[in-house]
């Protein structure tokens, strides 16, 4: 007997899925989101980033997404993050924009 396998690897992300994921998990910020279903890059603008490494600012961003990275649901995800200080001068240079 067959049996249908449901799960969250039967679900593809879309893009506002994992916005809204970011936004919930850090509320201060600002977030953009494109991708294709399994790879995405998320702009994540937050004063929650002040001080922090790159590093840390990725492990405060993935932390938002845990169950869906280690699932296999999300798959690929680029992260740019910026302090708002830092995203304005990036932004008036338009270096690292996407």
């Amino acid at each position: 007997m067959a049996r249908a396998v449901c799960g969250p690897l039967d679900i593809d992300m879309e893009p506002n899925d994992v916005q809204a994921l970011i936004e919930a998990g850090m509320p201060d910020a600002d977030v953009t989101v494109s991708g294709d279903g399994s790879h995405f890059e998320a702009r994540v603008i937050s004063s929650a980033f002040d001080s922090k490494s790159l590093v840390a600012q990725q492990k405060m961003v993935y932390a938002t997404l845990g169950e869906h990275i280690t699932s296999g649901e999300l798959h690929a995800l680029t992260i740019k993050a910026y302090t708002p200080e830092k995203w304005a001068k990036a932004r008036k240079l338009q270096v690292g924009i996407g």
